[in-house]
């Protein structure tokens, strides 16, 4: 295929639109939380395994963590139970617990890993077991009295995340591929929101940034308009006049808590949009929201 002069003066921008970034991010960790349309459109898997190769390639240290929640949906609907959702996390009794570890630590996982190393990768798919690589111990969520607990069953919040996994990974080029399932002190299996985990997981690994892929543009006023850059202060104003909230809270909640602990940046971006890993982090134009500690 020939280029026009005026396609190839448009390539050549791009190029060199994205030099700057890959040398101020070379070799620095970049936390991707993987969900939504991204997961389960085929045009937009492979979009993101691409992504995900690329920024190894050209010198970034991509961890991705990711969800399965349709999965799961899916596959408790043909065992006849219905999912159930408390402040936007998943009610999980030992039988839903099971489906979890199926579809997050067994077929998700490995469809990640797979489409990553198709496209020249090298991918490897652990759970928070492995190694005891996330500790956990159970949630109880507070009612809305603030009195009253909630018990969601198995569901964990993070105790621990032992970091020395993951370099040992990063030594040998590997790209990590994480399911967001916690162990116990007494060995029991914990589901824990994947939002939760990259934002610790950022936060423990000191990364440069923190990307959740999501269903819509970002974070929205509440006229519908996506704001594109935000402190965490405004983000503690959203939180107060609610307009975040449902499924949102965990989401918004582990971002605001990686910028206030040291990740420099974490972008909130719409997954529908094929390649946005790379026009967020190598080009001007991102494709969502942005916060910042200050």
């Amino acid at each position: 295929m020939t280029l026009t002069p005026h396609l190839a003066q448009d390539k050549a921008a791009i190029l060199s639109e994205a030099l700057p970034y890959i040398r101020k991010f070379a070799g620095k960790t970049i936390v991707i939380k993987y969900g939504g349309n991204a997961m389960t459109d085929d045009a937009l898997k492979e979009g993101f395994a691409k992504d995900v190769v690329l920024l190894k390639l050209v010198g970034l240290n991509p961890v991705v963590v990711h969800g399965g929640g349709p999965q799961i949906n899916q596959l408790l609907a043909r065992i006849g139970k219905q999912g159930e959702f408390v402040q936007g996390m998943r009610v999980t009794d030992s039988e839903t617990m099971d489906v979890v570890e199926m579809v997050l630590g067994g077929l998700v996982n490995k469809e990640i890993v797979s489409l990553i190393n198709q496209h020249g990768g090298k991918a490897v798919g652990v759970t928070g077991k492995d190694g005891n690589f996330i500790r956990a111990r159970k949630m109880f969520l507070k009612a809305d009295d603030g009195e009253e607990s909630i018990d969601i069953g198995q569901v964990g919040e993070i105790e621990s995340i032992d970091p020395s996994l993951i370099a040992l990974m990063d030594t040998r080029d590997f790209i990590p591929v994480i399911a967001p399932i916690g162990v116990g002190h007494d060995g029991s299996a914990y589901n824990i929101n994947a939002d939760l985990v990259a934002g610790k997981l950022a936060e423990t690994l000191g990364a440069e940034k923190l990307i959740l892929m999501t269903n819509t543009e970002g974070v929205l006023d509440k006229n519908g308009q996506l704001l594109t850059g935000l402190t965490a202060s405004q983000v503690d104003g959203l939180f107060a006049d609610g307009t975040i909230h449902g499924g949102m809270l965990p989401k918004i909640s582990s971002a605001l808590d990686a910028a206030k602990n040291g990740v420099q940046s974490v972008h909130i971006i719409d997954g529908r949009v094929k390649h946005a890993l790379l026009l967020e982090i190598l080009t001007d134009a991102g494709v969502g929201t942005m916060i910042r500690a200050n």
